[in-house]
C-alpha cells in the first residue's frame, strides 16, 4: 500500500512552525471569540478565547493537516491519488482524485460536502477493522497514496497551526488551551505547538469515547474502543503516533458527558452566534467543568472550537438528539 513519503523533522514546536510557513496561504486564518458572559460565569472569571476552527475551510480544522499532508507528497504520489471532507476540498483545489472511505453512519452533511468536492466515497461498518480493510481494498484496486486523517506526523503538525495562530490573535499570554481529543491529532499537534511558551495543555473527551483518558491513568494506548456520544468527530481511538505525545505534553484530558457538550453547545450557539457541532463544544464543556474548575487557573484560557458540520435536518442535542 502507498503512504506519504515520511518527512524529515522532528515532533516538536518548530515543525509546526514550518507546517504553518508552508499551508498560510491555503488555509483561512480564523478568527477568535469572546464573551464577557461566558468568562463572568466561570468560578475563576477566566478570560475566554474561542479559536473558530469551525470556520475553516470544510468547516473543520481538518482542512490544516489535509493541506499540509499534501503538500509534503511528491509529483508522483499526487498523480496517484481519509479525513473526508477536508481531504477532499484539499485535492480538489491541487486537482487530484481523491477517495475517501467513511463510516455507514456518518452525519448527511458531511456526507454531502465530500461528494461536492468531488471525491469517491465508499462505506464500511463505523468500527476501525471495518475501515482498515476497506481503505485496503480501495486501495487495491486505486493505488491511491494514503493521507492519515490523525496518526501521522505530518497531520500533527499541520493542526497544530491552529494554536500558533491563537496565539497570534490573543491580545494578552494564554495561561493554558483545551483542545478536543479522538484521534489526538488536534490535540498532539496542539502540544507540539505551546512547547517553550508556558501555556498548559488539556484535552477534552467525551465520557462515551474517553479511551485517551483511560489509557493515560492506565499508562497505555486503549484499542479496545466502543464509542458512544454525540460528539460523532471524537469516536475515534487515539492514534499511535499521537499517544505518546500527548501523555507527555499533555497535563491532563478531562472528560465530560454528552449532557454536558449539549449545554456548552447551545451557550456558544447562543452567545457567540457560532453553528457549533458536538465535537466543537467539547473544549468549552471541559472547561466549565468542576474537574477544569478545580485546578485554580488563573488567567485567560483557549479554547479550539474544532468544527461546525452538523446535520440540521435532525433535532438538535438540547431538544433531545441522542
Amino acid at each position: 500500500m502507498s503512504t506519504p513519503s515520511p518527512p524529515n523533522l522532528a515532533l516538536n514546536r518548530s515543525s509546526v512552525q514550518s507546517a504553518f510557513e508552508i499551508i498560510q496561504p491555503l488555509i483561512h486564518r480564523t478568527p477568535i471569540f469572546t464573551s464577557s458572559s461566558l468568562s463572568a460565569s466561570l468560578p475563576g472569571q477566566n478570560s475566554l478565547y474561542f479559536k473558530a476552527e469551525n470556520l475553516q475551510k470544510g468547516g473543520a480544522f481538518k482542512f490544516r493537516g489535509a493541506s499540509y499532508s499534501l503538500s509534503c507528497l511528491t509529483k508522483a504520489e499526487l498523480e496517484k491519488g481519509n479525513h473526508a471532507g477536508a481531504l477532499a476540498l484539499a485535492a480538489k483545489e491541487r486537482g487530484v482524485k481523491c477517495y475517501v472511505v467513511m463510516p455507514d453512519n456518518s452525519s448527511q452533511p458531511k456526507v454531502d460536502a465530500v461528494r461536492a468536492y468531488g471525491a469517491e466515497i465508499t462505506f464500511c461498518e463505523p468500527n476501525a477493522p471495518a475501515r482498515a480493510s476497506t481503505l485496503a481494498a480501495v486501495q487495491a484496486r486505486t493505488g491511491a497514496t494514503f493521507i492519515p486523517p490523525y496518526d501521522a506526523a505530518n497531520t500533527i503538525f499541520g493542526q497544530g497551526t491552529a494554536l500558533l495562530e491563537l496565539l497570534e490573535q490573543a491580545p494578552e499570554p494564554l495561561a493554558a488551551v483545551v483542545a478536543p481529543v479522538g484521534g489526538g491529532g488536534l490535540l498532539a499537534g496542539t502540544a507540539l505547538a505551546a512547547e517553550g511558551t508556558g501555556v498548559r495543555v488539556f484535552g477534552a473527551e467525551p465520557a462515551g469515547a474517553d479511551d485517551c483518558a483511560q489509557g493515560l491513568r492506565e499508562g497505555r494506548r486503549r484499542e479496545d474502543v466502543t464509542a458512544v456520544t454525540i460528539a460523532d468527530g471524537l469516536r475515534t481511538p487515539v492514534g499511535v503516533l499521537n499517544f505518546p505525545i500527548i501523555q507527555e505534553k499533555v497535563e491532563r484530558v478531562i472528560v465530560v458527558s454528552d449532557e454536558e457538550i449539549a449545554e456548552a453547545m447551545k451557550l456558544m450557539w447562543e452567545r457567540l452566534k457560532l453553528v457549533v457541532e458536538p465535537s466543537g463544544a467539547a473544549a468549552f464543556a471541559a472547561v466549565r467543568s468542576p474537574a477544569f474548575q478545580d485546578l485554580g487557573i488563573k488567567g485567560p484560557v483557549g479554547i479550539i472550537i474544532s468544527g461546525g458540520n452538523i446535520d440540521l435536518s435532525k433535532p438538535l442535542p438540547w431538544n433531545g438528539q441522542k
